[in-house]
């Protein structure tokens, strides 16, 4: 066991573990401090490389994180503190690697429920290796303005109301971590302040004990008084007895053992930590009292007094002129995270992105202020969210009917189209689905299935405008514009495309108007008289039927139904719905094993 100090200003730890919380709490103590680099050098997290953005200050920093611990020593060989923050699962089996480590001297595992057989072989080697375990089942411990293990002392403003960011002159050890956070407020009200406190954990076997630390304590000159709270239960604190005895420790120690109600309850009683459950009169608080007092200990009769205790001890030291006057110090400021400043309405920052659609925020995810459980317990389909999500509103039953069957209807339409021969070709060549799906849709567009808000566009723009078939097209084909909807490259005036009879006979049938498929209809009926292949095809029926659908629902205004369709909706339902067959030819391809797609010499022109 080490014989005087663990820490000071320039010590250095690897974390194990990352909790971003506990970290942050470290550096912005040291920045409290003052000081000048950061105490955190290394972070492992087994499996995991790079690094993590913390702040050290205003200043953001990165902090490596490294996969090992064997690599972690290496990368920082002057952190000789190793933080763990494993669970009680992995915690021995990640402590003893680092005390294996020569470059680690201390290491403090928080973890509660580390097997006793672990913690027994780790206090072995550590005490064999003069090395320090803090814990199990520990918050940690701290240096007054010089560093801290993780959470320890708790957050900034009690950090700043027991002074903690100055050294002072009283050295404090417990096993409770929580009750070390009140001792530090005791003794930050009644004295100069803290040197280091150290919670040695609740367990029934801590790596290190409490006379371990008094005696280093002892040793150190910046110390002048010693603070203990033990705990009943165990007899850690009759090893303390001993040294007192053996005249080792010469500094005035306070002590309390918490636990004194335990006799007032009729059986035995668990208080807590592992360790704090009697065994017998020697393990009761008041047997430990006794003793403590006994040898020599400064010891209340009760923990209400122990506050006054401590206080005449240094008012006896200070009448003495064994301790010199502390000089207050004014800490810096803790630049306070955006998050918790917006939180509190000390400032106000704008967002970054604007949703409208969806909200994720609450118990379940709403869409357009639907919540997910209405939508499945009302029987909603595709058709009812694509409603939500695009359109804002719940459409008619006809409205999310029509939706749905353009989408099946488009989803899929031979492999011998562009873009199923692309992904197909791309899914071949051994790609993942998303590059095969991506490269099938990045073929859409005015040539090949992108021409539905175009046919809207000009459709209702001719309509809207009052122009005849014959005006329409006439002045399309003087601008050297086809007119999108029209025209198919198998299709015929006399072999339509079945997919367009199916959608205005579903129209016909529900909806309450069908003015531009009419008026789309006529425009087919002049470009026919031109020639044969001049049929409306499957882009110009949901383009124009489309249309009818936003004007005749009544849900819709003009400004609305232009903005729909300039910002591409129609194009998306298309987009959608040959996702799925892309998707299919993928895992099709897949499915059939197929080899690498090379187009055949005898179906390309060879010319200069």
């Amino acid at each position: 066991m080490a014989t005087g100090q663990l820490f000071s200003r320039t010590t250095q730890a690897l974390f194990y573990n990352y909790k971003q919380l506990p970290i942050q709490r470290m550096l912005d103590f040291d920045f409290l401090c003052g000081r000048e680099t950061p105490s955190v050098a290394g972070i492992i997290n087994p499996g995991a490389e790079g690094f993590q953005k913390l702040f050290f200050g205003q200043e953001e920093i990165a902090i490596p994180v490294h996969s090992t611990v064997e690599a972690a020593c290496a990368a920082h060989p002057t952190a000789d503190v190793f933080i763990n923050f494993a669970s009680y699962r992995s915690a021995a089996a990640s402590s003893n690697l680092a005390l294996k480590q020569p470059t680690i001297r201390v290491v403090a595992i928080i973890a509660e429920g580390v097997p006793e057989s672990d913690t027994k072989e780790l206090i072995a080697y550590a005490r064999s290796n003069n090395k320090v375990v803090i814990g199990p089942a520990t918050v940690g411990g701290i240096q007054a303005g010089a560093f801290k293990i993780g959470d320890t002392a708790g957050t900034i403003d009690n950090i700043i109301q027991c002074k903690l960011y100055r050294p002072g002159s009283v050295g404090f050890v417990s096993k409770s971590g929580g009750m070390s956070n009140e001792l530090y407020n005791t003794i930050a009200r009644v004295t100069d302040g803290l040197y280091e406190g150290i919670a040695i954990g609740g367990d029934v076997f801590p790596g290190s004990t409490l006379s371990d630390h008094v005696l280093r304590f002892n040793n150190i000159p910046q110390i002048k008084m010693i603070v203990v709270l033990g705990e009943l239960g165990g007899r850690d604190e009759y090893s303390l007895v001993e040294a007192l005895k053996a005249g080792k420790i010469n500094k005035p120690v306070c002590a309390w053992v918490s636990g004194t109600c335990a006799r007032l309850f009729k059986s035995e009683v668990q208080f807590g930590h592992a360790g704090a459950k009697s065994g017998g009169e020697m393990e009761s608080a008041q047997a430990k009292n006794q003793a403590l007092m006994d040898a020599g200990a400064i010891v209340p009769t009760s923990y209400e007094s122990f506050e006054t205790s401590i206080k005449e001890t240094f008012a006896k030291l200070a009448e003495e002129g064994k301790i010199s006057p502390v000089k207050e110090i004014t800490p810096p400021q803790i630049p306070e995270d955006l998050n918790s400043a917006i939180k509190s309405g000390k400032v106000r920052a704008p967002t970054h992105i604007i949703s409208t659609i969806s909200d994720d925020r609450g118990e379940e995810p709403c869409y357009a202020g639907v919540p997910m459980s209405s939508i499945i317990e009302k029987g909603m389909g595709v058709g009812d969210v694509i409603s939500l999500l695009w359109f804002k509103r719940s459409l008619p039953r006809y409205c999310t009917q029509f939706i749905e069957i353009c989408i099946m209807l488009c989803a899929d339409h031979g492999p011998c189209v562009s873009g199923a021969h692309n992904t197909i070709v791309t899914a071949r060549a051994g790609k993942d689905l998303v590059s095969s799906l991506v490269s099938g849709l990045l073929t859409i567009g005015p040539r090949f299935g992108g021409a539905v808000d175009d046919a809207a566009r000009y459709f209702k723009d001719a309509y809207d405008r009052k122009l005849s078939p014959y005006e329409f097209v006439e002045s399309m084909k003087k601008k050297g514009i086809r007119v999108p909807g029209i025209g198919h490259r198998i299709k015929r005036g006399d072999n339509r495309d079945k997919r367009v009879e199916l959608l205005q006979l579903f129209a016909r049938t529900n909806f309450p108007s069908t003015k531009y498929m009419e008026y789309a209809v006529e425009v087919e009926t002049y470009t026919l008289s031109k020639a044969n292949n001049l049929v409306m095809n499957v882009d110009g029926a949901i383009g124009t039927l489309f249309l009818d659908l936003l004007a005749g629902s009544g849900l819709f205004t003009k400004q609305e139904i232009d903005e729909i369709v300039s910002i591409g909706y129609l194009n998306g339902l298309f987009v959608l719905a040959r996702s799925i067959g892309l998707i299919g030819h993928t895992f099709d391809q897949k499915r059939l094993k197929q080899p690498l797609y090379r187009h055949p010499w005898e179906d390309v022109l060879y010319t200069k």
